[in-house]
């Protein structure tokens, strides 16, 4: 590509894009955008707004149809030349505000214009926006012609299966499982529990001496969804400030906020959705045992037990332990703390001796720092904390040499 050459284009292009846009001038963009080779249509679409330019072109009652011919090019003729992160940045332009029939076949187009890895690559970048304008949210809420939605997902369940990642996506709620912030009083309220963010981390990162690609870690949670998103993005918000990664959320409604079985019910139906999105993955969920958690983990083993391949419960209840063991025998795995809960993942080749360690290391250092309600609140903690981590030292301190 010819920086110089490049440049002037996009100069050019800028200026067309200016104010209003007639005829003409949609004419000449899509003339500009025609004319460029792979590398300089790359070029100009990563540098402009894409959500603005196609609001300037126009479909007229009696022709031309500039926004038609505009979605043809882009999304049909020479999506396989954009490259990932761009057609990534097309398609939530097109998001954006209403998706009209012309807009949901583009959607199309652009879907099964990839394939393979590339698919699971594209579909990553959808849900890594951090806003509510995720990838679930695009497929089955804007997304609203049926025969158009399943013609995506058929494409999206062929290549999956052609071409597994070998990766678990990590889904976790959030109130009393991420922080303390309902039922479980242990804690100051909001208290991000030791070693939890560490937890996911491993999780995320596989029990290989590779690490699996970072950012497959999505809250499944029972706060409302509204139209506009704006619950959600809060939640995005005081997550982020908590310290957690980039990730997506998976929300909840108002109708399902009354009882557990419909707040498990309405997380089943996210679940269900987002394994139709990614059914190259593997999954496992981290809940809790106040709020429907173990209902839902259940639901999950059951519709997909080759899919799903644990569910950890923090146990803020008190749970017998007869009733631990029978969960257990159904790979429903009930902690107490998270590196309770490393050692169970440990066990069950989620996560690496390593892994194992750094989460006993997070967890110790972050306990020192939380500014308990009582001595005998912190002490009770610490009592739970430190046989865990005794457990999880006995497994990760090296061996002492053989005597001879």
């Amino acid at each position: 590509m010819d920086p110089h050459a490049a440049t002037k284009k996009l100069e050019t292009l800028r200026t067309l894009m200016a104010g209003h846009t007639d005829t003409s001038e949609e004419r000449r963009i899509l003339d500009l955008l025609r004319d460029a080779n792979a590398a300089e249509l790359n070029y100009l679409l990563a540098n402009i707004d894409l959500e603005s330019l196609l609001g300037d072109m126009d479909d007229r009652i009696f022709g031309p149809d500039h926004h038609t011919a505009l979605l043809t090019m882009l999304c049909r003729e020479r999506a396989a030349q954009l490259a990932l992160p761009v057609r990534a940045s097309l398609v939530t332009a097109l998001q954006r505000g209403g998706t009209p029939a012309t807009a949901e076949r583009a959607l199309r187009d652009m879907f099964l214009s990839v394939h393979g890895r590339e698919l699971t690559a594209f579909k990553n970048l959808l849900d890594a926006g951090n806003n509510h304008q995720d990838l679930e949210k695009l497929l089955f809420d804007d997304v609203d012609d049926p025969a158009l939605r399943e013609e995506i997902l058929a494409h999206i369940l062929r290549e999956g299966e052609a071409a597994p990642s070998g990766e678990n996506k990590v889904l976790s709620d959030i109130d009393d499982t991420f922080f303390a912030n309902l039922k479980d009083t242990r804690y100051p309220s909001k208290t991000v529990y030791p070693g939890v963010l560490a937890f996911y981390a491993e999780l995320d990162r596989g029990p290989g001496i590779i690490p699996g690609r970072e950012g497959d870690l999505t809250f499944v949670t029972a706060r409302p969804m509204d139209p506009l998103g704006a619950v959600e993005n809060l939640t995005f918000d005081s997550l982020r400030k908590h310290g957690v990664p980039p990730h997506v959320v998976l929300s909840g409604s108002l109708t399902h906020l009354l009882g557990n079985s419909r707040i498990a019910a309405k997380k089943f139906d996210n679940f269900q959705r987002y394994v139709r999105v990614f059914p190259e993955y593997g999954f496992v969920f981290v809940g809790d045992s106040g709020q429907g958690d173990v209902e839902f983990g259940d639901k999950m083993l059951t519709a997909a037990p080759h899919a799903v391949h644990a569910v950890f419960i923090h146990d803020v209840v008190d749970t017998p332990e007869t009733t631990r063991r029978a969960w257990r025998e159904k790979r429903i795995h009930f902690f107490d703390t998270y590196v309770g809960a490393a050692l169970e993942a440990f066990a069950l080749g989620l996560i690496s001796r390593d892994g194992l360690a750094r989460v006993a290391i997070a967890a110790r250092e972050s306990m020192e720092g939380i500014a308990f309600a009582s001595a005998a609140q912190r002490d009770a903690r610490k009592v739970e904390l430190t046989r865990d981590l005794q457990r999880a030292d006995a497994l990760t301190s090296p061996s002492p040499p053989a005597a001879h």
